[in-house]
This record gives structure tokens, C-alpha cells and sequence, in this order.
């Protein structure tokens, strides 16, 4: 009447399927990696031109040079020769030690160091170094002489704020006395004696 059960069962658990292990879920595979990108290369500037140096603007009359006439230049000039004549410029007049100028000069500035016999007009300045030697008139806005710099002649520096009244000409002080001279010659006629009344008296 008693049947074994615990035989059936464990019959029954070992005919039971064995439990799988669940499958290990896989990674996804990594995105291929995209080539990096090379920048777009930067339009090329053209190369700038080279500035012009300073002393590529520089006249340079060395001292074997000897002119007879006028000389106009632009910017700067240095003159170490002879010139006799003119120059004129509205920029920059350096005369070297050895340099010799028989020449009316008008320039924006001068410098001298050497010998100049002639007037000189600048519209700014005027520097006379140690070696100088100037015979003639200065006229500029400023007026700079070194010990040693020899200049014979007037120099005009700079621009009064007034004019400079000067005498009234001597024409209008003639004038004026002609005015206030008495008239002479009426007078004499008048007080001369007539002849008639000398007659009279004479015996």
C-alpha cells in the first residue's frame, strides 16, 4: 500500500533539464574611427615688400663734387663738395666739415658743420656746430650755435608777436612844417615905406 515517492522524485529532479547559463551579451564592436580631418590650408598672404630704409632717401654730394649753379632736392641732402649758385628745398641741408658753399640757401632746416659764405633762409631751423663758419644773414625759427662756430652777419630769429613800428617817413614831417611857417612876404609888403610921403619932407 505504501508506495516510495522520494525514489520518483529524485528520478524526477534528475530528469529534470540542467538550467543553462545565460548567454553573455556581447559588446558592440567599437565605430570605425573616422580619418582625422587635415585643416583647410590658409589662403597664402603675399609677401610684403621691403621698406625702404632711411638712408635710401639720403643725397650724398661727396667732397670730389664741384657745382656751378642751382641745386634742388627732395627729403635730405648732404653736401661734403663745392657748390656756387643756388639751393633750394623744402627739406633737409646737413653741409659737412669739409664741404665749401658759395650759395644763397632756403631749405626747411640746416645743419653746418664746414664753411658757408652766403645768406640762409629756414623755414624751421638753423644749427651751427663747433667747425662752423657762416659770412651772411639768418633768418629761421630757431637759432642753435655751438662754442667755436664762427658767423659774421645779422641773424633774424623767430617772429615778433607785434610789428616793429618804424619812423614816419619825412615827407609828413615837411608837411607839417610848411603848414605852421609864417607867410613872410605880405608881411614885408606892408610895412615897406612909400615914396611919396619921403618926398614931402624932404627940405
Amino acid at each position: 500500500m505504501f508506495r516510495k515517492v522520494i525514489g520518483q522524485k529524485s528520478d524526477e529532479s534528475s530528469s529534470a533539464p540542467a538550467s543553462q547559463p545565460a548567454p553573455e551579451s556581447q559588446a558592440p564592436a567599437p565605430a570605425a574611427s573616422a580619418p582625422p580631418s587635415t585643416p583647410a590650408s590658409a589662403p597664402q598672404q603675399p609677401a610684403s615688400r621691403p621698406q625702404a630704409s632711411p638712408a635710401a632717401s639720403r643725397n650724398v654730394l661727396s667732397s670730389d663734387v664741384d657745382i656751378k649753379g642751382s641745386v634742388k632736392f627732395t627729403n635730405d641732402l648732404v653736401v661734403d663738395g663745392k657748390i656756387e649758385g643756388e639751393i633750394s628745398s623744402d627739406g633737409n641741408l646737413t653741409v659737412g666739415e669739409n664741404a665749401r658753399l658759395k650759395a644763397e640757401i632756403k631749405t626747411a632746416t640746416v645743419v653746418v658743420y664746414g664753411k658757408v659764405h652766403g645768406n640762409i633762409t629756414a623755414s624751421d631751423r638753423v644749427d651751427l656746430k663747433a667747425s662752423a663758419e657762416v659770412v651772411g644773414d639768418i633768418k629761421a625759427k630757431t637759432l642753435t650755435i655751438e662754442a667755436g662756430a664762427i658767423i659774421v652777419g645779422k641773424s633774424t630769429v623767430g617772429t615778433p608777436s607785434t610789428p616793429v613800428q618804424g619812423n614816419k617817413p619825412a615827407q609828413q614831417q615837411g608837411n607839417k612844417n610848411q603848414g605852421n611857417k609864417p607867410q613872410q612876404q605880405g608881411n614885408g609888403g606892408g610895412n615897406k615905406p612909400q615914396q611919396g610921403n619921403l618926398a614931402g619932407i624932404k627940405n
